[in-house]
């Protein structure tokens, strides 16, 4: 098979596309804050069904009255397999099937390597890695034909930071599940990408259990060594997601997408 099996959009098209997704249905796990959050309220702008999944039931109402009446909130743990199921039958019964995941769920820590304990360990890779995994085991059997994958790595793959090589290592280990799905997933047209993230302003630092003005000094650190001159926003990598999404990137297979504001290649 050759990637033209996959298609095109051709340029008389193009009009068409104001609602890139529109009758297509979406999964975003991890979707209840930051970049899933910020990607569900765009495929929901562009026509898609939405369905989000987290842990932290206290958001949902407020998650729920941001996103309207086109989504789907749902409890859910990604290292769950049983969880991740029972969120495949909901979708099923919801939407009939599904069109885009977006395996957004992920977890990051710094930590020096004698630092890392076995819960640590557990943690950043079951979340990153074995989440993925359960998420498209789940979902696999309702996918249609010529479904985009899109799985969350980062930029830290790309570099050789220190405190973060854990991290790193599970999301190296993400965007290689990205290259050998897409060649695995070829004969259901299936696509699968993945987009790394640079440093985006999102809670996820403010999890960590520090104080305001440390996480406000990191933040400034952050910004000071990106080429950009600023922290990436959450919207930024919902509009790269919306592009592997859609149908625009019909010939997009296998890569990885970065937007770290030239961080790892400047």
């Amino acid at each position: 098979m050759t990637f033209s099996a996959f298609g095109v959009v051709k340029l008389e098209q193009r009009k068409e596309l104001n609602m890139r997704l529109k009758n297509k249905s979406a999964l975003i796990t991890g979707g209840t804050s930051g970049i899933g959050l910020a990607t569900a309220k765009l495929f929901i702008a562009e026509g898609a069904r939405v369905a989000v999944t987290g842990r932290d039931e206290t958001v949902f109402d407020r998650v729920k009255a941001e996103l309207g009446e086109h989504a789907l909130v749902l409890k859910g743990d990604v290292r769950s397999i049983d969880d991740m199921r029972a969120i495949a039958a909901e979708m099923k019964a919801q939407f009939g099937g599904l069109d885009i995941v977006f395996a957004n769920a992920g977890w990051a820590f710094p930590s020096a390597l004698n630092d890392i304990d076995e819960k640590l360990y557990s943690e950043i890779m079951d979340i990153n890695v074995k989440g993925v995994v359960f998420t498209l085991q789940a979902v696999l059997p309702d996918l249609h034909e010529g479904s985009s994958v899109i799985l969350n790595t980062s930029f830290v793959a790309q570099t050789g930071k220190h405190g973060i090589s854990l991290t790193a290592a599970a999301k190296a280990a993400v965007r290689s599940l990205a290259r050998s799905w897409s060649y695995e997933f070829l004969d259901r047209k299936i696509r699968f990408n993945a987009i790394a993230p640079g440093a985006i302003d999102t809670p996820l630092i403010s999890r960590w259990g520090m104080s305001e003005e440390w996480v406000r000094d990191r933040k400034a650190e952050f910004a000071e060594a990106i080429p950009a001159g600023h922290l990436g926003r959450a919207e930024d990598i919902a509009y790269a997601a919306l592009y592997l999404a859609s149908d625009e990137s019909a010939y997009v297979i296998g890569t990885e997408l970065i937007v770290d504001g030239g961080a790892s290649q400047l």
